[in-house]
């Protein structure tokens, strides 16, 4: 299990993750909850993009937004989902160092990115409801494929940056990982080496993803909501807000639960809390996010009941 190299160095080749509980009774029924989970989240957001690609009307930045939020979604949930699952079905979930060290990777990303590309569909609706005459000028294709490019170019940055440095960190023990994926913090706690420049960048990087996007999202919808106000008819009003209120819903679980799991003082947070909050942002919100973009938006329900009217008469 461990190489004893020259002296006290030595390398750990693999990890123990401890899951979400310990309880043999539960093993059980959170399998199929997860699984059940990790069915509508992979269902759902594949469908999204699926129905995005098919129906020509959808064929507009909003919608195209909402697609790459589904890719990140599928990305994410995969990413920590499947070795989540092996947890509850084996006795001892072992995970190699290098496979560690790839899933931290990925998930760094896609959490980056989902704070990013919430931040760009905030920017996206405060153009369409507040310069709806400038909105194919504004949010041209190039336009949005650059937004795009900027959300996965930071979440590969951050994510080089805070893997590349963990790499840097001995851990000498076969320690158990108190999570039930390689995440930074659980992970910290098992250094035999500093972990002060880590710590630096967590916060810093942890600060930087979770209040540049919040308030790219909060000046968007303080214009939006002034906006909305100054509509003169109801049913206008309505409608403005009603393609507002799912991304609000969004944004509001997932920022929630990340600010309660990486803004909190090392010695008061509990990594069992933080596990609870991190099923939040890896596993429940990836599967909320299509449903509540689906049930709230009249354009996907009309898209997809056409889909669903064209497969019946074929």
């Amino acid at each position: 299990m461990e190489d004893m190299a020259a002296g006290n160095h030595c390398t750990v080749t693999e990890f123990f993750l401890a899951g979400l509980s310990e309880k043999p009774g539960l093993q059980l029924p959170l399998f199929l909850l997860f699984i059940g989970i990790y069915l509508i989240t992979v269902a759902g957001n594949l469908g999204m993009i699926l129905l995005i690609g098919l129906s020509s009307h959808l064929h507009t930045p909003m919608y195209y937004f909402l697609s790459s939020l589904s890719f990140i979604d599928f990305c994410q949930s995969t990413v920590v989902t499947p070795k989540m699952l092996v947890n509850f079905v084996t006795e001892k979930n072992i995970i190699s160092y290098p496979g560690c060290m790839t899933q931290l990777y990925f998930f760094l990303i896609f959490a980056i990115a989902e704070c990013y590309i919430l931040a760009a569909m905030a920017y996206d609706r405060y153009v369409a409801i507040c310069n709806p005459l400038l909105y194919n000028v504004t949010m041209s294709y190039q336009i949005y494929i650059s937004l795009i490019s900027g959300v996965y170019i930071i979440g590969v940055i951050c994510a080089s940056a805070h893997t590349g440095l963990m790499v840097r960190i001995r851990f000498c023990k076969l320690d158990v990982i108190n999570h039930y994926f390689c995440d930074l913090l659980p992970l910290l706690k098992l250094a035999c080496s500093s972990t002060y420049i880590n710590e630096m960048l967590i916060l810093f990087f942890g600060t930087l993803n979770i209040f540049v996007p919040i308030l790219t999202i909060i000046t968007s919808y303080i214009f939006i909501i002034a906006s909305i106000l100054r509509i003169r008819s109801t049913e206008g009003r309505s409608k403005a807000f009603s393609t507002c209120s799912s991304h609000i819903l969004a944004v509001a679980v997932f920022f929630g639960s990340l600010a309660f799991m990486y803004l909190q003082p090392s010695s008061v947070s509990s990594m069992d809390q933080g596990k609870v909050s991190s099923v939040f942002y890896t596993i429940v919100v990836p599967m909320l996010n299509p449903l509540i973009y689906s049930l709230r938006n009249k354009d996907v329900s009309i898209a997809l009941k056409k889909i669903l009217e064209r497969k019946t008469f074929m």
